[in-house]
């Protein structure tokens, strides 16, 4: 979604023929493959692990646990958290940039609302995504010096998986919140379009009558005259 606002704003014309449904479904498609990629190692080495009670947790089974979670967690830190935050914050720098050094027909007022907005939207995406997911990446990371987790410390991280995993259910309401274009196509979009009947008189003779939807609010074309039966008109 990032990158698809750098587009619509940096380049609204140049790359206008990629912002299609078509290749929109198939960045999803991609999305979603290499998102299934990243957790082959989770498919691979997930198992049940007996605990001393008599239960049983489910856990990455690793070869060697000590090498192999210090580098899966330096892997999960930088391919879900570090590189996806730096490229959210890149992308947000070079539209506020282009907004900001960028001649525009507009009155320098219209210009500093416009920046005004995007920059709020910008911050609000990069903190929600960072609010979110940081104590959880965190975490991670204090969990390789930590060999036998309090509680709290348990408490604390499921807390933080929930709040990683509600970043998705966020970010779509930041954009309906803090975008009026896309508040308006949202909007378009699950409004029933309210249609209403305009009844014209036909000129053959029998006086037949021709109905017309229009959609509502459609300017209307004025009727001069009286309307009077074709065969009364004719005379």
């Amino acid at each position: 979604m990032t990158l698809d606002r750098y587009l619509a704003t940096v380049h609204p014309i140049r790359f206008n023929y990629v912002r299609t449904p078509c290749v929109a479904a198939v960045v999803i498609g991609l999305v979603w493959g290499l998102s299934l990629l990243t957790t082959i190692p989770v498919w691979m080495y997930s198992g049940l692990m007996p605990l001393p009670d008599g239960l049983v947790a489910c856990a990455l089974l690793l070869p060697d646990p000590v090498t192999n979670t210090y580098w899966f967690t330096l892997y999960q830190f930088f391919l879900a958290f570090a590189i996806p935050l730096a490229i959210i914050c890149l992308v947000f720098f070079k539209i506020l940039k282009h907004m900001s050094t960028s001649v525009a027909p507009l009155p320098p007022r219209s210009i500093r609302v416009r920046t005004r907005k995007v920059t709020r939207m910008a911050v609000a995406i990069c903190l929600a995504f960072f609010i979110c997911w940081a104590p959880y990446y965190i975490l991670q990371l204090v969990h390789l010096g930590v060999q036998k987790p309090s509680q709290a410390f348990s408490y604390a991280y499921n807390i933080a998986i929930s709040m990683g995993y509600a970043n998705s259910c966020i970010n779509p309401f930041l954009y309906i919140v803090l975008s009026e274009t896309f508040k308006r196509q949202f909007v378009r979009t699950v409004r029933p379009i309210n249609r209403k009947f305009r009844v014209n008189p036909s000129t053959t003779d029998g006086g037949s009558l021709s109905v017309r939807m229009i959609p509502e609010g459609a300017q209307q074309e004025p009727v001069y005259g009286e309307i009077l039966p074709s065969n009364v008109a004719s005379q």
